[in-house]
């Protein structure tokens, strides 16, 4: 009997291990990426545009305490940004490296430029179709705009959306990231894996129970913490090597046109890698990272307190810029100067903490793990409050509250269970919903993107005759 489950669990594995590589193949990427570059063109290169009116609105130039809404611009930013700045910025990074060699880190920059794009189509339709409720807590994401702006007849589409992203809450938004925290802590310091997991659960639960209010409230603080100390501690490796940036730069460039990178076989060999594997890498750990594209961020993007939804938007894109352009980019240079890619018994996390190692001695054994920590915590809430949102949506009004706390103590659950279990085949499925979640977000998009090109062109047209001002 025992073969026979051991048999279907191996089965059942394998199937998820290739059903992941066709959901996440070169068709979404182009799709994703596609997408990103035609909203880039399409609207006026609003990435540009819009970068300094952002900064604006996020220090708060904009914001009225009169506004419909639970949290601030920044708030709102940083609640997005604790749920896509995480492991991907550390692990993820690393594995595109190994995989795709220093040409991936191109892709990866390019996606997350044209990301830029996405993050402001997806998050100013998230407030444009937003709803409020009967306590007066506002509520959006695709979901919303897929019903309200698409009609009833879609709602089935909608449906299928939430269903995906409450899957994905349980594996990449909480069992991987518990999981590797756990994992590296013991590694690093003994400290036992059902420990780890408890102490998360607990701090999770002390947060997500409290509501976006609360959430918005922690990550405003700690995203900015975790963020500005990782990419402190990543400027001092890069500087103590600075005399390397030039040839970095080169094989960056050079590597991304060409396919050539060294995989660090036993003796070091170096073999060419096909050019769609270096795109495909950079690619798909910029998507995976910044999340452009799946429609989660807009989720925490629709609780800002605005009038203009457009305003938000332009808030929203400064996430991919600061996750994959900048943070992604901090953690690839460390990576690519310390030449710890080419070693073959290292990867993922353990590659980024001896890449610090080597810039520092000593650094990366403490550094990294308190950076896993933070930032694993920060995922964490974030996307509670994503799944809690799409549990509100699909739940009759009787049962909502019930079914949310439900939600709320499982999520807790899972994120301690994460911390002691094996999850390959947990965060296979989840990878799988994360991909199946693209489809309908982007189709809802374009097709709601007319009237968000209207609406952007009357915000600008508003802005430039000093409306805002009055």
């Amino acid at each position: 009997m025992q073969n026979i489950i051991n048999a279907w669990v191996g089965n059942l594995e394998a199937f998820l291990q290739e059903a992941v590589g066709y959901v996440w193949g070169m068709p979404l990427v182009i799709l994703l990426v596609g997408s990103g570059v035609l909203f880039t063109l399409l609207l006026g290169f609003i990435q540009f545009r819009g970068f300094f009116h952002s900064i604006k609105v996020v220090l708060g130039k904009y914001d009225n305490p009169g506004d419909p809404g639970a949290i601030s611009h920044f708030q709102a930013l940083t609640t997005a940004l604790s749920a896509t700045v995480g492991l991907g910025n550390i692990a993820g990074v690393a594995f595109a490296i190994k995989a795709g060699g220093p040409g991936a880190v191109f892709w990866m920059i390019m996606t997350g430029l044209v990301g830029m794009a996405t993050k402001f189509s997806e998050c100013s339709l998230a407030l444009m179709y937003r709803k409020t409720d009967d306590h007066g807590e506002v509520h959006g994401g695709p979901m919303y705009y897929i019903v309200y702006g698409l009609g009833k007849k879609f709602y089935p589409l909608a449906i299928f959306y939430s269903i995906c992203l409450i899957c994905a809450t349980f594996g990449a938004g909480n069992m991987f990231q518990t999981n590797q925290v756990a994992n590296i802590l013991n590694a690093g310091f003994q400290v036992p894996t059902w420990l780890t997991g408890l102490i998360l659960a607990i701090l999770t639960a002390a947060v997500i129970l409290g509501g976006i209010k609360r959430i918005g409230g922690v990550t405003s603080k700690l995203v900015p913490l975790m963020g500005g100390i990782y990419v402190f501690g990543a400027l001092i490796v890069i500087a103590l090597n600075y005399d390397q940036i030039g040839n970095l730069i080169y094989s960056i460039f050079h590597d991304a046109f060409n396919g050539t990178a060294i995989a660090g076989g036993a003796l070091g060999a170096t073999i060419k890698i096909a050019l769609d594997e270096v795109v495909r890498q950079g690619v798909r750990r910029a998507c995976f990272s910044n999340e452009a594209g799946l429609g989660s961020s807009p989720i925490a993007h629709a609780a800002a307190a605005t009038k203009e939804p457009i305003r938000e938007g332009i808030v929203a894109l400064l996430e991919p810029l600061i996750d994959t352009v900048v943070i992604c980019t901090m953690t690839a240079l460390v990576i690519l100067i310390s030449g710890k890619w080419m070693d073959p018994n290292l990867t993922g996390v353990e590659l980024t903490a001896a890449a610090f190692d080597s810039g520092i001695p000593g650094f990366g054994k403490v550094f990294v793990p308190v950076a896993v920590f933070l930032f694993a915590y920060s995922t964490l809430l974030s996307w509670s409050y994503y799944g809690e949102t799409m549990v509100d949506f699909v739940s009759s009004p009787s049962k909502s509250k019930k079914n949310v706390l439900i939600y709320k103590i499982a999520f807790c659950i899972a994120g301690f269970m994460g911390a002691i279990w094996a999850i390959e085949p947990v965060l296979n499925f989840s990878d799988i919903m994360l991909g199946l979640m693209v489809v309908p977000n982007l189709l809802s998009v374009w097709l709601l993107f007319p009237k968000l090109k209207a609406a952007t062109n009357e915000y600008f047209r508003k802005l430039q005759a000093g409306e805002f001002e009055k």
